[in-house]
């Protein structure tokens, strides 16, 4: 567990795939590997999950266990050689440093997170996730026999179920198996508060979070492909109110995405000296 300390802390969460990468993270070599169509494999996997009352996670994961056999070694080390083929989105190699740097400029801790559905091995093979940019990854993972072949799945996170991972970060609870995020903690005691929690995605299944985030005084992004302009499910969280602001998935200096981003460490900087200010006046006149 993680405690509050005296320094303010930003988190900000990333769904993975269309949010820091332009398509799903399994399209970029490993369904091709297995000889099989991008969408036959996506079409597959959604009628074992249709036929058998399966969640979509779940049927995923089996499906490239299953179609792996006979044609490569499932083990964690080929699956984090698959993530390090991994395209990302302009600027994001750049992003968490600059970000970073900023935030210390202004008083404020930024710490990023990985609340994804897709696979932990994948997002770990990644450059960003081996130079250490990541806080905390939550992600679908499986579990390995001893000789690193995967057997079974370890954990499944899918669009409801991603939430807890954000009362994780606020209680500072991070380990998954740590029940003590079901405990009470005092709202001057929680390590990172939801006013100062922002939350990038860019679809349906990021909406639990985008709405959890929203309604308690964060910031929700949507993000969009800068190539492809495509703002249809951007506008339409707009529209329900799932999110404030969106812009395209340009993580550059300079771009919309880096610009909203200060401008929130900038509101954060601000709101918790007013805050500091507050309590110790209170203080002073007891």
């Amino acid at each position: 567990m993680e405690y509050k300390g005296r320094d303010t802390v930003l988190a900000v969460c990333y769904d993975f795939d269309k949010t820091l990468s332009p398509t799903d993270m399994q399209a970029q070599g490993y369904i091709q590997s297995v000889d099989f169509d991008v969408a036959d494999f996506w079409n597959k996997t959604n009628a074992l999950a249709a036929e058998n009352d399966m969640d979509g996670n779940l049927a995923y994961m089996y499906v490239m266990m299953d179609e792996a056999r006979g044609k490569l070694v499932f083990t964690r080390k080929s699956l984090e050689e698959y993530g390090s083929r991994v395209q990302l989105f302009p600027g994001v190699s750049e992003w968490f440093d600059r970000i970073n740097a900023y935030g210390e400029q202004k008083g404020i801790i930024v710490e990023h997170y990985i609340i994804s559905s897709g696979l932990k091995e994948m997002i770990d093979g990644t450059g960003i996730a081996r130079k250490g940019v990541f806080k905390k990854v939550y992600a679908s993972s499986f579990y390995y026999d001893e000789r690193g072949v995967a057997v079974w799945p370890a954990q499944v996170i899918n669009y409801t179920n991603k939430t807890q991972f954000l009362f994780r970060i606020e209680k500072g609870v991070l380990d998954i198996n740590d029940d003590g995020v079901n405990e009470y903690f005092a709202p001057e005691n929680l390590r990172v508060p939801f006013r100062n929690m922002v939350y990038i995605g860019d679809s349906d299944t990021d909406i639990p979070c985008m709405k959890l985030v929203n309604m308690n005084g964060g910031h929700a992004i949507g993000v969009y492909d800068p190539e492809k302009g495509n703002k249809e499910r951007v506008y339409k969280m707009l529209r329900d109110n799932r999110i404030r602001y969106f812009a395209p998935a340009d993580y550059r200096d300079g771009t919309e995405l880096d610009i909203l981003l200060k401008q929130i460490i900038d509101k954060t900087s601000a709101y918790e000296k007013l805050e500091t200010k507050h309590i110790s006046d209170v203080y002073e006149t007891k």
